[in-house]
This record gives structure tokens, sequence and C-alpha cells, in this order.
């Protein structure tokens, strides 16, 4: 008996902390490096490069889904899409609060590094601190939510 292709995409949206979404739909926009990639079902394979930024899915009810994602790859073959990001986040269940704190504790860390004065105890990264500012304000985005 010869199985029926489906007419969906199926997508695994993965970081550390576990499984962030599974489920059918119709349609994934990807944050890739070279910029945003569009898939539909019966796409070519193909693996990409993921950027900071914003992953959306159409819903096979017709609804978006929205997650900020932070670095990663994603591999779509025979109809599946599996997203392996360092952090996923579900738009709706963002911590604004906690985005705008993570902006300003990194700004202030940046400002110790420019002006020299990182306290003894503290380690005081430059491209961790601007890392975190880039995901924290892309939380804000696809929050949408202002920064302040």
């Amino acid at each position: 008996m010869v199985q029926e292709e489906s007419p969906y995409l199926r997508l695994e949206l993965v970081a550390p902390a576990g499984l962030v979404f599974e489920g059918d739909v119709d349609m994934v926009v990807l944050p890739a490096v070279t910029g945003e990639v569009g898939v539909l079902p019966r796409h070519a394979p193909l693996v990409a490069q993921l950027n900071i930024g914003r992953l959306r899915a159409l819903t096979i009810d017709g609804e978006w889904l929205t997650f900020a994602v932070a670095e990663g790859f994603a591999k779509v073959q025979f109809n599946k899409v599996i997203v392996l990001a360092d952090a996923a986040e579900d738009a709706a269940h963002i911590d604004v609060e906690r985005a705008r704190r993570s902006i300003e504790r990194a700004t202030e860390r940046l400002e110790w590094v420019r002006s020299g004065t990182v306290p003894a105890d503290e380690d005081v990264d430059s491209y961790r601190e601007q890392l975190a500012i880039r995901r924290a304000r892309n939380r804000l985005k696809v929050a949408e939510v202002p920064e302040k």
C-alpha cells in the first residue's frame, strides 16, 4: 500500500530547554542569515543557518504563529522542517520586563568595558553582552512591544 503524502509541513522547533513547538503547518518563514526563507510543502531539501529573528508559521487554520529565535539551523526535508535554535520563545509567552532588564544589564556592562571600570569580581565579555542586547531586542520586536 502506498502512503499518501501529507499536504502539510511538519514543524519541529527545538531549543536547549526542549521542544518549543511541534505540529502540522501550511508554511514556515525562517530568519536565515541570507534573509527570510519561505518554506511550503514539497520544498526542496535545504539546510539554512539561522540569524536572530522572527520565525513564523501559518497554521492549518490560517493563523500565524510567531516565535523569537536566536542563532541555529533549520533542515527541510520530506515535508518536515526541523529548527534547532540556541533560544526560541513563543511570542505570546515573551517576558517583556525580563527582556528590558536584559538590555539594561548588558548596556551597563558594556559601559563598564568602554570606561575601563569593570569590577574585579565581574567577568564581562563585550561580544556576549552585545549578543544579549540583540536577542532581547528581538524578543521585544517579536512581542510587538516598544523598547522604551
